[in-house]
């Protein structure tokens, strides 16, 4: 792991951007001298790890005192995408335009990025937890639901996860969700325009994890409330510290 750039926040949370072989990716870390536990954070279906709505969640999660790290995996922000790739996001932009149905299109794009997603992030979390600023236990905190949930049944070193019902998850991630037993934080809106509520429902109760909870709140997919990320503090703070 090869450190590219760092800078001290006002919180005194210290910014580092990384390279790992071909990943990119950046670290946060709080201003604490005692190593972190490690939150993975991951944004709806590989949109880059710049975007500014992870950037201010990871910002702050960090000054909760948890090192927080996130990567663009293969196919992911600025990463190469193979031609296949290029066509299937052009035909599910095409048919979202048009009105028509896009669970299929989804399927196909969607379920190849989790696949080629999840060996970058366990290569990343191997890097990680070398370091001595951090600690472990780690959680996985994002709103790519379907990479969480494949990285909860495939990755035993992730104790707690937080998950958002804002992304098209693939059937086999809905399957995969009966065997993702670790406490779970789940965030649904109640209205989002993207995510059918049912299927969200469906999905919280297929988790196979003895103790979930649902938080539901009034309003579209970009209308989370800021108190959910303090909330969420809490929550990895029962199973992370």
């Amino acid at each position: 792991m090869h450190f590219t750039s760092e800078q001290r926040l006002d919180n005194n949370v210290l910014e580092r951007e990384f390279t790992l072989g071909e990943i990119p990716g950046t670290l946060w870390t709080p201003g604490s001298p005692a190593p972190a536990p490690l939150l993975l954070m991951a944004h709806n279906n590989g949109l880059p790890m710049r975007d500014a709505r992870l950037v201010a969640r990871a910002r702050q999660t960090a000054a909760y005192g948890y090192a927080v790290a996130t990567i663009d995996a293969a196919g992911c922000g600025d990463r190469p995408r193979s031609a296949a790739d290029e066509q299937a996001r052009a035909e599910l932009r095409r048919a979202m335009q048009a009105g028509e149905p896009v669970d299929e299109i989804f399927e196909s794009v969607v379920g190849p990025m989790v696949e080629k997603a999840v060996p970058d992030w366990r290569t990343t979390l191997d890097a990680l937890l070398e370091l001595p600023e951090i600690c472990g236990p780690v959680g996985y905190s994002g709103g790519w639901t379907a990479l969480g949930i494949r990285l909860a049944v495939v990755e035993p070193r992730i104790a707690a996860a937080g998950f958002f019902a804002g992304g098209y998850v693939p059937r086999a991630q809905r399957e995969e969700a009966r065997q993702v037993t670790i406490p779970l934080l789940f965030l649904l809106q109640w209205d989002d325009e993207g995510n059918p509520r049912q299927r969200a429902l469906d999905l919280f109760d297929a988790f196979g994890s003895k103790e979930k909870t649902l938080h539901a709140n009034a309003g579209g997919h970009l209308g989370t409330p800021w108190f959910e990320l303090e909330d969420g503090g809490r929550f990895f703070g029962r199973h992370l510290k």
